[in-house]
């Protein structure tokens, strides 16, 4: 049976799916051990269901995580997971069989996984044609939370391939992914822009310069993303990058959505009939069919009752807890906000988000919150970024008191003041640059609040921009940043300006070390921050 994409297989693109297939062979060292009942056919190559896009794994949970991984056709399931490297230990679980329903994608959520361990795990799928034959096995690894205080590490940063920065083999692909790998983090923030369904990527594309960035392309990232498929090939192509494949066998990812999972600064009443590349104008057609890839191709755990929903918290022992945040769901349209009233239309996070946000801070007794917002607080970023206008963000950028969407956060900062809610620490990304802000109410408009840190990082294999300006509403203290020269935007990853963040959390002392990184995993600046108590 063919593969159900159809994409233009060049040379190279043929040498990356080739390249998962080897490295998942040569990681599987150990002798295997029976996946299923029945035996597996001895076939050629070309019948064997491929599984070209590596594995996952995402939104652990106490003894839970959740492990995906795609197949080429319709087929079973089947894990093998251990506590010990040479699979001596393993136990086997089988899993959903996956249809044209999911793209062929499986989850599956483990359970039972001993605290403070490290778990090694090994995927096959099962042919549903003849109960017979097997995939080549596909493995992984990763760490789940301990039970109690241990040295934790772990990543952050946000837009992977925008601009038209696909994958360049000259390049070395997405190398900032093999960055991120290298520092051994027991799990990765992906703060949105997961993907740029909006930014198609072409063959080529001419720099400033002069000089030519090469892409690996398919039919499905020529163009904008309107079809199911479409956004589903965006998620499939970062999958063909071996640093990224590579990454994600390696490293649990909590993933966050954006705008550019969608499409640009979306909201769910925006209209794109003046924008000439797209034939379906409803911006809420196109958010359903994305958020349908966004979970088939993400290692999410879905809610039971809001299937959509991405908000929610993760506890990586007693010294952190991560506050995953939506910001672009349950957001009003982009206006001027210059609103004083707090109104649905005036939102950002949304009532029963904010809700939900407060309990969750209030009840834990973690010694760090981190909140996890794919958009910045107080950097303005236009929705019109030409003529100055529109919220695309918090900030509203009048300089004055709460206006807009700022009420909201107000009202969110000055709850966790008055109920003395310690040691909240906010990570982002979004503005394709990196930077350190310090919150002083002292130098705010709005005051009723306690001091914070955000660090900001990003983007991955995308274009750079910045820095955007501050607003003074929550009074951003610029410590640190790192952005193109004045006059330059849309720098190439060649540039070496790529970034992502390093959060360190000592176990002895619970001192909370954050650096700020670059597409060499080089150090550019480091804020040691020592808890309340």
């Amino acid at each position: 049976m063919s593969h159900p994409f159809r994409p233009a297989v060049t040379p190279v693109r043929r040498r990356l799916l080739l390249g998962g297939a080897a490295a998942g062979l040569t990681l599987a060292a150990s002798p295997l051990r029976a996946l299923a009942q029945a035996p597996a056919a001895i076939v050629s190559e070309r019948l064997r269901i491929k599984v070209p896009y590596g594995v996952q794994v995402g939104d652990l949970a106490g003894d839970r995580a959740i492990l995906w991984a795609k197949a080429d056709r319709e087929a079973r399931l089947l894990v093998e997971w251990a506590t010990t490297e040479s699979m001596s230990d393993a136990r086997t679980v089988v899993g959903p069989n996956v249809a044209e329903d999911t793209d062929f994608c499986a989850k599956l959520d483990l359970s039972g996984l001993p605290a403070g361990q490290k778990i090694f795990y090994r995927v096959r799928f099962l042919d549903l044609g003849d109960l017979k034959t097997l995939s080549e096995p596909v493995v992984g690894s990763f760490s789940t939370p301990p039970a109690g205080r241990r040295n934790l590490r772990f990543v952050w940063s946000g837009d992977t391939a925008g601009q038209g920065y696909g994958i360049n083999p000259d390049f070395g692909g997405m190398r900032i992914y093999e960055a991120m790998r290298r520092v051994e983090p027991d799990f990765f923030i992906h703060s949105g822009d997961t993907v740029y369904p909006d930014n198609p990527i072409p063959a080529e594309r001419k720099l400033p310069d002069g000089s030519i960035w090469k892409n690996v392309t398919i039919e499905e990232r020529q163009k904008v993303a309107e079809s199911l498929r479409e956004f589903r090939m965006s998620y499939a192509y970062n999958l063909m990058d071996e640093n990224v494949r590579r990454f994600n066998a390696a490293v649990p990812m909590l993933a966050q959505w954006d705008d550019h999972e969608v499409t640009n600064n979306w909201y769910w009443e925006k209209r794109l009939d003046k924008d000439e590349r797209y034939k379906e104008g409803s911006v809420a057609v196109l958010a359903a069919r994305a958020m349908k890839a966004f979970h088939d191709y993400m290692p999410t755990r879905r809610h039971p009752l809001e299937q959509d929903r991405i908000y929610g918290s993760f506890r990586w022992g007693p010294s952190l807890e991560v506050f995953r945040i939506d910001l672009r769901s349950y957001r009003g349209p982009n206006t001027d906000g210059l609103e004083t009233v707090l109104a649905p239309e005036t939102r950002i996070l949304g009532e029963a988000q904010v809700r939900w946000l407060k309990q969750a801070l209030l009840a834990s007794d973690a010694t760090w919150k981190v909140i996890a917002s794919d958009m910045p607080i107080g950097l303005v970023v236009w929705d019109d970024f030409r003529n100055r206008r529109g919220a695309e963000a918090v900030a509203q950028g009048d300089q004055g008191p709460p206006k807009g969407r700022e009420l909201e956060i107000a009202e969110l900062l000055r709850f966790i003041r008055d109920n003395r809610i310690k040691n909240v620490v906010w990570l982002t990304a979004d503005v394709h640059y990196t930077a350190a802000h310090y919150y002083d109410p002292n130098k705010a408009v709005f005051q009723d609040f306690a001091p914070f840190w955000e660090f900001v990082s990003g983007p991955l294999n995308a274009g750079t921009f910045g820095p955007n300006e501050l607003d003074r509403t929550f009074g951003p203290q610029v410590v640190f940043q790192k952005a193109p020269p004045a006059g330059q935007a849309n720098l190439p990853p060649s540039a070496g300006l790529q970034f992502f963040g390093q959060v360190d959390i000592d176990g002895r002392t619970e001192v909370m070390t954050v650096r700020l990184k670059d597409l060499n995993g080089e150090t550019l600046f480091t804020k040691e921050l020592t808890p309340e108590v």
